[in-house]
């Protein structure tokens, strides 16, 4: 039933639907998911938020990215991460069809916003089998400290 909505031509949903193909074709968007009420899987890599005593750690999946064209700032209590995907098919070559394309490409940005506590002078990141790995220290004074009663 919801493929028929989007389908038929006198239905709201179906209006949106043909305005978004439309637009598509205008700038060159092809392979997206073809419901209006989606997101592109894999547009932004996905992210892990965890902390423990000394640091807040955050992973973003991102496999296929080259390391060189990360970028990650910390400014104000928000991480950004940044990047590029190619997308690995020549789009050039007239003599290449592409019949779906279900991996976004192009830039990217992430904000992730930190807790008060942390050192925007301790930050590490480091990019390992498609993995983005930061970790940003905690202030020593948010650390758990254990008081002797007497």
């Amino acid at each position: 039933m919801y493929e028929s909505i989007l389908t038929h031509p006198n239905h709201l949903f179906g209006q949106f639907e043909r305005l978004r193909r439309e637009l598509d074709d205008v700038f060159g968007v092809s392979g997206l998911p073809t419901s209006i009420r989606s997101v592109a899987p894999g547009t932004l890599p996905a992210v892990n938020v965890g902390r423990t005593p000394t640091s807040v750690e955050i992973y973003a999946f991102a496999p296929g990215l080259d390391a060189s064209k990360i970028e990650v700032t910390l400014d104000r209590g928000v991480l950004r991460i940044s990047g590029e995907r190619a997308s690995g098919i020549p789009t050039d070559d007239p003599k290449v069809q592409v019949y779906t394309r279900e991996r976004s490409s192009g830039s990217f940005t992430r904000a992730i916003s930190l807790p008060d506590d942390v050192d925007p002078g301790h930050v590490h990141a480091s990019y390992r089998d498609g993995v983005l790995q930061v970790s940003v220290a905690r202030r020593e004074s948010a650390q758990p400290k254990r008081i002797t009663v007497q």
